[in-house]
């Protein structure tokens, strides 16, 4: 079938649509059930830009690390059935973060959706599927439902708890024509004000605390509330603790902010804790968190997660801008300055943190050789576990994890897309050899559009936690750990991307140093011994 350029048809609404919506970025690959949208971005190229990687999983991972370090919305666009499928693990690991990502479904034709005939793609109740990793599915089933089915599902997203949003289009539906227009966006976030009563019940929980702690996660950078946070932090000199992509929130220069390990520490003395942006996830429910004599508040915009995980002595439903606003508002008095007593707590938590070997070196070197602003994606390997404990974050939206996902193998293919994000800012991803092989297909699509990220690739022949755990654990019975792997420095270079290696940590920070200045895609390998474990190293597993 040949469809006129002449004619206006539902790909183009789509696009339209997209637009209306300040999208300017797409992350997608073609197939048969999309051809009639990547018709409307050839017609569009002026307005969007289409990054299309080698996986369906890439362009989910991409639009990712795109919406965390941009707080905009990221968008991917994957053919149904198997492309689908494919995005899944990187659209619930986006679920598992807040993290605001709209992805766009192909369909069969309308009129064979779910019949069972066999059809390309086909995959039963698709939308039913993909409703249990998004916050929100929809079908635009004709050509004028394309807008409505946009603007509804942005809405949903950015209102109340920030998740993924699918829409799904059908092929006829795409090739339509259509006199329908985009919709301008529906307003973003509807959460109501806080109520009073619930400020106030927060309010004389804190006025009574001697040793009140912060606890921040990945959902307060949807909200923008660090000025907030910081003010409410020193009047009540109360530490904060950033858990995984909450790090950065308050950054670690401020004397009040703590790692994960400083906070363990702190943990131990206090007396009120407030949750803000978290709602202290299994994962992140170390084995100091939860003790019945502390009392806890929550901030979450949903109140259904009020006390979900941890039982709460005060709730405060809302947007957290607000609601630390509103105990700013009722806690007008600066206490007494704890510094002194914060920077021990740092400087312990430092010197265990350095007492990990080599993780510890390994880390700093990285640390310091890039900017305060650079951006770090960690994936599940043994340098990243000690960063999760005690990377120090300067910046909110700067430190990106899978939070209680755990997903292997994201953190490269998510970092291109971060790259795309921070424009002149500097991107590095930190994998293991055995993460960075689920994805190292990408090094073409980094080489093809040019994406300047810095990828650090230590390399242990094996997947070295499960290998540990084998050893330590199971009495030597090492199965399926060990991995051969390609000179990765050679491998780079085939795709067209600077590869480099280093053998020490001084090297790796020179390495780190000068891909900065050349500004290129890049690949370090570090080949690397098996690490201790990190957790009972520190007696905390």
């Amino acid at each position: 079938m040949t469809v006129s350029v002449s004619v206006r048809t539902g790909g183009d609404l789509l696009v339209d649509s997209l637009t209306q919506h300040g999208v300017d970025t797409l992350f997608a690959l073609p197939g048969v059930q999309l051809d009639g949208a990547f018709a409307a971005l050839h017609r569009a190229q002026d307005r969007i830009r289409v990054i299309h990687p080698r996986h369906e999983q890439t362009t989910a991972y991409m639009a990712d690390g795109y919406a965390r370090v941009s707080g905009k919305m990221g968008v991917c666009m994957v053919v149904p059935g198997p492309g689908v499928l494919n995005a899944s693990a990187a659209i619930s690991t986006a679920y598992a973060n807040a993290s605001p990502v709209l992805v766009l479904a192909g369909q069969l034709n309308r009129d064979t959706i779910d019949a069972g005939l066999g059809n390309l793609h086909e995959i039963r109740d698709q939308l039913g599927m993909m409703r249990h990793i998004t916050k929100y599915a929809e079908r635009a089933a004709h050509p004028q439902d394309i807008a409505g089915a946009i603007s509804n599902a942005v809405h949903e997203m950015w209102n109340g708890y920030v998740r993924p949003v699918l829409v799904e289009v059908p092929w006829d539906t795409l090739h339509e024509p259509t006199t329908a227009e985009a919709q301008p966006p529906l307003p973003q976030r509807l959460t109501p004000a806080p109520d009073p009563e619930q400020i106030e019940a927060a309010a004389r929980l804190l006025r009574q605390a001697k040793r009140p702690l912060i606890i921040t996660g990945a959902a307060i950078n949807n909200e923008n509330a660090f000025a907030e946070l910081q003010e409410l932090a020193e009047r009540l000199q109360a530490p904060v603790m950033g858990i995984h992509n909450g790090k950065g929130a308050l950054g670690d220069h401020h004397y009040l902010s703590h790692s994960a390990l400083g906070g363990r520490y702190l943990m131990e003395s206090a007396d009120v804790i407030l949750l803000v942006g978290t709602r202290l996830s299994a994962s992140n429910q170390f084995p100091w968190s939860i003790e019945p004599e502390r009392t806890y508040i929550q901030v979450d915009p949903e109140a259904s997660q009020i006390g979900h995980n941890v039982p709460v002595a005060a709730g405060i439903v809302g947007d957290a801008r607000q609601a630390l606003a509103g105990l700013l508002h009722a806690l007008p008095e600066q206490r007494e300055s704890r510094e002194e007593e914060m920077l021990e707590v740092k400087r312990l938590a430092d010197a265990a943190l350095d007492a990990i070997q080599p993780q510890g070196s390994w880390a700093r070197a990285i640390r310091n050789a890039i900017p305060d602003d650079g951006i770090v994606v960690n994936d599940m390997t043994q340098i990243s576990y000690w960063g999760n404990l005690g990377w120090p974050t300067y910046a909110p939206r700067t430190f990106l994890t899978t939070g209680y996902q755990g997903t292997l193998g994201w953190a490269y293919p998510t970092s291109l897309g971060a790259k795309v994000a921070a424009g002149d800012r500097v991107v590095v991803s930190i994998s293991g050899d055995g993460g960075f092989g689920y994805c190292l297909n990408e090094l073409a699509t980094q080489a093809q559009h040019g994406i300047a990220a810095i990828s650090i690739v230590f390399d242990d022949n094996g997947f070295g936690n499960v290998r540990r755990m084998q050893q330590e654990l199971y009495g030597g019975a090492e199965i399926a750990s060990h991995l051969r792997n390609p000179d990765y420095v050679q491998l780079a270079e085939s795709f067209g991307i600077s590869g480099r290696r280093a053998e020490t940590p001084q090297a790796l920070a020179r390495q780190i140093e000068e891909s900065i200045k050349a500004n290129e895609p890049t690949l370090i390998e570090v080949p690397t011994e098996p690490m201790p474990n990190t957790w009972s190293n520190l007696r905390i597993r």
